[in-house]
């Protein structure tokens, strides 16, 4: 299997280019790749180039071929409104979740969150989990990477989101998603923290329009309800 690896700046037409040193580092001191191997490199913007490894001394460079328009995103938009989550959780929901074909993740501050995040210390965590997010496109083989977008507190997200189709996942929801009619835009998946959501932020989603959807009579985990949600809608709507 051809290693990937997100190429930072766009990638021109040819020629060649230098690997930055973490890019290089991974490459030869972590996969131990070695000179002349065939590797691919994506840029974001979409498509794939075919690549070949040259070290010279202490640089790497990819010597570039044709590119590919190889398209791996799902036709549904879907956006995973995440309640914050402690210790390495969020890592997993973003990791999965990218596998998974989401679009981009909205980490929101919900009222039962243990972890609290604002300024710099938020700024890093959505810096972190973006990293995260590059990481699960080369290895899952997306050539578009979703954006992890700076935290929010629910309240404020819900004031400017009543347009979309909003998915709000509580355990009794009205029903589920076999209920639910094909969306004719995108859709957002709205995931509680560890301690579930609160009647006032029940409350304020209703208010905003969103569906209560439950995931059958199990009561499920923060870090399994989205991606379990996510998988439905992609088997419904989506390329599942």
């Amino acid at each position: 299997m051809i290693s990937r690896f997100h190429f930072p700046d766009r990638l021109p037409a040819g020629g060649e280019v230098v690997l930055p040193e973490a890019l290089a580092h991974h490459a030869l001191r972590v996969l131990r790749l070695r000179d002349g191997e065939a590797l691919a490199l994506f840029d974001g913007e979409g498509g794939e180039v075919a690549a070949r490894l040259v070290v010279r001394g202490k640089t790497a460079v990819a010597v570039l071929g044709e590119r590919s328009a190889a398209d791996r995103e799902s036709p549904l938009q879907v956006v995973l409104v995440q309640a914050l989550a402690t210790g390495d959780k969020m890592d997993w929901i973003v990791q999965k979740a990218v596998e998974l074909g989401v679009a981009a993740i909205q980490p929101v501050q919900a009222e039962r969150s243990v972890l609290r995040l604002g300024g710099e210390r938020a700024d890093k965590r959505v810096a972190h989990w973006q990293q995260v997010a590059v990481s699960a496109c080369e290895q899952c083989g997306r050539n578009r990477i979703p954006e992890v977008r700076p935290v929010q507190a629910l309240g404020q997200w819900l004031a400017s989101h009543r347009e979309a189709r909003n998915y709000l996942l509580a355990p009794g929801g009205a029903s589920g998603f076999a209920d639910a009619p094909r969306p004719s835009a995108g859709v957002h998946l709205l995931v509680g923290p560890e301690g579930g959501w609160s009647e006032a932020e029940l409350a304020a989603a209703d208010a905003a329009g969103c569906q209560r959807v439950s995931l059958g009579p199990r009561v499920l985990r923060t870090e399994t309800a989205g991606l379990a949600a996510l998988a439905v809608v992609q088997a419904r709507w989506g390329d599942f």
